[in-house]
């Protein structure tokens, strides 16, 4: 039959089900074939902390978001255009976050009363007029997987979990995807169980077959690729992008690359990545807790490789006694934190930004580290360089402050030119630096350079230059032990200057104000950017004028932030949080800076973020006219 073909500029797709039901594998597979089409996209993993949470249950839906389009866009999407419900829990947990008119396709295999009544659904919802306002095909997707793939002898429960694939058929089908790549998939997969790889392709296939041949689907649907600048992309995680970005940081410095970690949700994914690359001089370290993990990278940055941890904020807890002998060694040292819902065990697989005061002050002393953080799952590369650039030129702990938003979440990137990343190599302390009042030569530990404050970094075991460093205060200069209060004060001091030190080396902050003479700025950091890019454009869409910067950089902060912030009325900062970066901003620069919060374990709506920045605008507006303040919409004020 002859089916209309419509475009599209963009669209939102949700694949959920059980945890078992293999939608992360489906979401996945369906992005890796919009990003070899040339969409523009954005993904946004989301499942339960248990590793097998009760089957047909609220607490174990598991789905995966992909936002994709013909233009640039900047999130995984608000609300799903089309949900792909796998069971009565996952249509329940979805619903609401669906738009009027959006297509539902459900599976109605375990539509029974009994999964009706896990998630408290009285009627079934598909014959009591509840779905009015949805287009909802209700498929039985299950029986249809069965049937497709009797020939290869499965029982019934092992031939139903290829449903998941009969879904992806049959949504590659709607929107146009390539399937020859999800086929060598399957194969290369399940390449020592031939019909397990020959049922799932029989499912796929079906999938497809069923969309192109049943009249309850008579539209499909095309979306462009997006125009970008020439290069070569590839889909890919925020982890995936930290976890190449530490390669790329280390062959450009000439350092072995050693990771010492302890398995911990969203963080571990790095830990696997990068224990593949041993031939380029990566040794990884599953170390037995926090505490032996970030020691172990701590030797390693002694005798001289780029060290690295890895954790999130539960496990930096544990690490802040020997981040703190990192500050008082002054040697390179990189610490990612994958931030995740807290506090103690929290929310682990979902995501927050709770950690920027913990990475600011939890350590005992006056112990200052720069502060990173990447602003989206492809930024975490160049963002990774950034961290090793600071600690390997400053000799000094880092702070890298990625989220689970962005560790699971993937968007297309352009795979650099190896000659366009910056040199990062080190040299290493080879000579004596000292005479003694005796006319001896020595190696002083502390000497500073006189532009950076950083001291040398001698390799142990280099003839001549045997030093003593620890966690009791050293001289300056020679590190000897030192209990003298003037020489305290002058080390914290110095430590302070030095990271204070790095700002000179960053560049003007980035404000984005087309027409400069917006009122209200906008100022975000980490993974709010998408969210916030997407919000602006709603306001500037609407008429009116606002303007944004977004900070990589949170300790120390850019050294013109203060002049930007004072240039504006109101400035309005979005965070997963109750007000971190607010707080820090108000204290420094004594602005008048406005909190919006959220700490929902998701990252925020851009529409709804919108509403709130048309909020503040409005707000200085009615201020102008002399009108009354309009109300707060449960926004932290000073």
């Amino acid at each position: 039959m002859s089916k209309q073909v419509r475009q599209l500029e963009r669209v939102v797709i949700r694949f959920a089900g059980d945890s078992g039901d293999g939608m992360q594998l489906t979401g996945d597979r369906f992005t890796s074939e919009t990003a070899a089409l040339g969409n523009d996209l954005s993904t946004l993993p989301n499942f339960p902390a248990e590793i097998r949470a009760p089957q047909g249950t609220l607490p174990g839906v598991s789905s995966f978001q992909l936002h994709f389009a013909d233009h640039d866009i900047m999130t995984p999407g608000d609300r799903p255009d089309v949900l792909v419900a796998m069971n009565p829990a996952a249509l329940k947990a979805n619903l609401g976050d669906l738009r009027a008119g959006a297509t539902v396709i459900v599976d109605t295999a375990d539509f029974t009363a009994r999964n009706l009544g896990k998630v408290g659904y009285a009627a079934n919802p598909l014959t009591d007029g509840s779905l009015e306002a949805f287009q909802v095909h209700d498929v039985d997707l299950t029986g249809m997987t069965v049937e497709a793939v009797k020939e290869f002898g499965l029982g019934r429960k092992e031939a139903g979990r290829a449903k998941n694939m009969f879904a992806l058929g049959l949504l590659s089908w709607m929107y146009h995807r390539p399937t020859e790549g999800t086929v060598r998939f399957l194969e290369r997969k399940f390449a020592t169980k031939p019909n397990i790889a020959g049922a799932n392709v029989a499912a796929f296939r079906a999938g497809w077959n069923f969309g192109e041949t049943t009249e309850a689907f008579s539209v499909s649907y095309e979306i462009k690729p997006a125009v970008m600048p020439a290069g070569t992309y590839r889909n890919i995680s925020g982890n995936l992008a930290l976890s190449y970005g530490l390669l790329a940081a280390a062959q450009r410095s000439g350092l072995p690359l050693f990771l010492g970690a302890y398995p911990i949700t969203p963080a571990s994914d790095i830990l696997h990545e990068l224990s593949k690359h041993k031939r380029f001089g990566v040794r990884t370290f599953q170390a037995e807790d926090e505490i032996a993990g970030i020691g172990a990278a701590l030797g390693a940055s002694f005798g001289g490789a780029l060290g690295v941890t890895t954790t999130s904020g539960p496990g930096v807890a544990l690490k802040s006694e020997t981040l703190g002998l990192a500050v008082s060694l002054e040697l390179p040292l990189v610490i990612v934190d994958v931030q995740r819902g807290g506090p103690s065990t929290g929310l682990p697989t979902k995501t927050e930004q709770s950690d920027l005061l913990l990475a600011m002050f939890g350590r005992n002393g006056e112990a200052p580290i720069p502060i990173v953080a990447p602003r989206s799952p492809a930024d975490c590369f160049d963002a990774a360089i950034e961290a090793a650039r600071i600690a390997l030129t400053y000799r000094t702990p880092v702070f890298l402050l990625s989220d689970g938003y962005l560790a699971n979440g993937s968007e297309p990137w352009r795979v650099p030119a190896p000659g366009d990343l910056p040199d990062l190599r080190v040299d290493f302390a080879t000579e004596t630096n000292h005479t003694d009042d005796d006319g001896n030569d020595e190696f002083w530990p502390y000497l500073r350079d006189p532009e950076t404050l950083a001291r040398p970094w001698a390799v142990p075991g280099t003839p001549g230059l045997e030093h003593r460093v620890g966690g009791i205060e050293k001289a300056d200069g020679s590190g000897n032990i030192s209990y003298d209060p003037a020489n305290h004060d002058l080390m914290v001091r110095t430590r302070q200057a030095k990271v204070d030190g790095v700002a000179r080396s960053l560049p003007p902050l980035e404000v984005d104000d087309p027409t400069g003479d917006a009122r209200v700025l906008v100022l975000g950091w980490g993974s709010t950017y998408g969210p916030i890019g997407a919000a602006v454009r709603r306001v500037r869409k609407a008429g009116r004028t606002i303007a944004q910067a977004h900070l990589r950089h949170l300790n120390p902060f850019p050294a013109d932030l203060g002049d930007v912030l004072r240039r504006y009325d109101k400035v309005v900062v979005p965070e997963m949080n109750l007000g971190q970066l607010a707080l820090l901003v108000r204290a420094k620069y004594l602005v008048d800076a406005f909190g919006y919060n959220q700490v929902r374990g998701l990252p925020f709506r851009a529409e709804e973020l919108a509403d709130v920045l048309e909020h503040f605008i409005s707000e200085v507006s009615a201020t102008d006219d002399g009108n009354d303040a309009v109300d707060t919409l449960g926004v932290d004020s000073p």
